[in-house]
């Protein structure tokens, strides 16, 4: 399993990225993207802004759990007292680099083509089942949904500890190794 976490500022800016992969059941903690997936994670974390916008809202939680799919990706989210987005993007199918998650239509030899170029509407939609995870990974599995509230928890605490520094400027990047340092003992603690 591969995760992609983003803190994202208050005008949507990123003020804070790092990849890295499970450290439980036997993993390394090294994070397992295809590389012609690695660039969209980015992107893929920042349209689901909208539906935490829309969300965030309706409820009162900080936790807002599973909240976008893309494909095989899935987007957690936990907000701050502070309008500061946590977003977890977590790829299940990254351990096998073939060309399985391609549709049946697109060639084995055109390692270009990833994505279909006119999408149908079944491959269209956010929710689609294009590239099913080859396993039985579960995003809405209550042991899955407290790992990751834990992390964000976990974050969240060194996130607080960070912006009260008076040389962080609000809505600034964080370049901190010691927040770094947190999330990844974050991470290898509860993913």
């Amino acid at each position: 399993m591969s995760y992609y976490f983003a803190i994202v500022g208050t005008k949507d800016n990123p003020l804070f990225e790092h990849e890295f992969g499970t450290s439980k059941q036997g993993g390394d903690g090294i994070a397992r993207f295809r590389e012609e997936a690695r660039h969209m994670n980015q992107f893929i974390v920042h349209s689901s802004l909208d539906i935490v916008e829309e969300v965030q809202w309706g409820s009162g939680a900080t936790y807002l759990k599973h909240i976008d799919r893309f494909h095989s990706n899935y987007i957690s989210c936990f907000l701050t007292g502070t309008n500061a987005k946590f977003l977890l993007l977590h790829n299940p199918d990254t351990h096998h680099p073939s060309s399985s998650s391609l549709p049946p239509s697109a060639s084995s030899s055109s390692p270009v083509t990833q994505f279909p170029r006119h999408p149908t509407p079944s491959t269209s939609s956010r929710g689609s089942t294009y590239g099913t995870p080859s396993s039985s990974y579960n995003p809405t599995a209550p042991a899955v949904e407290e790992s990751i509230k834990n992390f964000f928890v976990d974050v969240y605490d060194a996130w607080v500890k960070t912006v009260m520094s008076p040389f962080y400027h609000v809505d600034g990047v964080v370049r901190s190794p010691v927040f770094r340092a947190r999330v990844q003992g974050a991470a290898r603690k509860f993913l």
